[in-house]
């Protein structure tokens, strides 16, 4: 197969601009089409004629990174175009998150140095838990090394000032990419699409090229099915110990049949088991696909998420023995560490990734309807 269209190809043109140089790509990618049926991507691809930058940002967010359009293209180095669409729709992508974070370079510094912080912020905040553990306390279960009072406090702007980061994100996002007024359609449509993980099939159901090499694997999908449904199942199982303990007053500690217990545990298991999925399958990838100089806020957001999971069944597991203040120290921090990072680290690729979603049901509904 040959492109029928003249492109210039002089290797000093190609850019250093995340955007610019996406567009470059994506415009080869519009006149060869080979790789129409592999994801979201290709379809919106296709759409235009012109990309302006929101539709690149657009773009981006909508690329799941499964790199099977990579392993097919035949316009990848050493052809002179030098095509990698994984490694350019990562870069712009990743620039848009670190663009639209709030407060603004937040999101750069962690993103370039991801373990170090998550780790040190993890071992500070636990610190700070075991100080207050240190205190008298005088509840039951968890509540005599740390009052409710206080987890309370530290917790709720914990949780709140970091989804109105988010919220900041996302409206400068909606804003660049053109997005309208949402329909209930375009929810359900996107709803559907990120619960199945649509975008990792392959286009064909065969899985996708995340590994190295043409090799197909489900294996992807299967982890981030994991990591989100176990994290629902622990945000599920936190939001009904509040239930219980403020409507119902059923005060913790819960057995291992109540609601609390039976969500949150299969969710710190599942969300465990996908992490450590993910961290495998990264050794297995090309690093020459993803996002040039990002690698370490990638891993470090993995195991912040991982860990929080793990400690949560560690700290079920010890519940009564003396190792239940160290262990309590350690869970609060790192899920302490978790939400404040949460913005700058690539949990925000959910938030991005499912507005991808939406603005693309949108844009399908709209021009069906034309």
């Amino acid at each position: 197969m040959s492109l029928d269209v003249t492109l210039q190809t002089d290797p000093g043109l190609i850019s250093s601009d995340p955007i610019e140089e996406a567009r470059r790509q994506i415009e080869i990618c519009n006149a060869c089409r080979y790789c129409e049926g592999f994801c979201s991507v290709f379809p919106a691809i296709t759409r235009e004629k012109v990309f302006a930058d929101g539709d690149i940002t657009q773009l981006a967010n909508l690329c799941h990174n499964c790199r099977g359009c990579y392993y097919a293209c035949q316009y990848t180095a050493p052809h002179e175009f030098d095509l990698n669409l994984p490694q350019a729709l990562a870069a712009a992508r990743t620039d848009s998150w670190e663009r639209f974070a709030w407060p603004g370079g937040l999101a750069r510094i962690f993103q370039a140095r991801g373990e170090a912080l998550a780790a040190a912020l993890v071992v500070g905040t636990a610190l700070m838990f075991a100080a207050i553990a240190a205190l008298p306390g005088d509840g039951a279960g968890f509540y005599a090394w740390i009052s409710h009072g206080a987890m309370v406090a530290i917790f709720l702007p914990a949780f709140l000032l970091p989804l109105f980061a988010i919220g900041i994100g996302l409206r400068r996002y909606w804003s660049e990419v053109g997005g309208v007024r949402v329909a209930w359609a375009d929810l359900r449509d996107a709803s559907l699409s990120a619960g199945r993980m649509k975008n990792l099939d392959g286009g064909q159901g065969q899985g996708c090229n995340f590994e190295k090499e043409e090799r197909f694997s489900d294996a992807r999908r299967h982890v981030h099915h994991a990591v989100m449904y176990g994290f629902l199942l622990c945000f599920a199982s936190t939001s009904s110990g509040t239930v219980m303990h403020y409507v119902f007053d059923m005060q913790a500690p819960y057995g291992f049949w109540s609601l609390p217990k039976l969500l949150g545990v299969p969710g710190g298991i599942l969300l465990t088991v996908g992490c450590a999925g993910m961290l495998m399958l990264r050794r297995r990838a090309d690093p020459a696909l993803g996002t040039p100089g990002r690698s370490s806020g990638e891993r470090g957001f993995i195991w912040l998420l991982g860990f929080a999971g793990f400690s949560g069944l560690v700290l079920y597991a010890v519940g009564g023995t003396w190792l239940t203040g160290p262990v309590l120290a350690l869970h609060l921090g790192g899920v302490l560490a978790f939400f404040l990072l949460t913005p700058y680290s690539k949990m925000a690729h959910g938030f991005y990734r499912f507005a991808a979603l939406v603005r693309d049901a949108q844009d399908q509904r709209v021009r069906a309807d034309v």
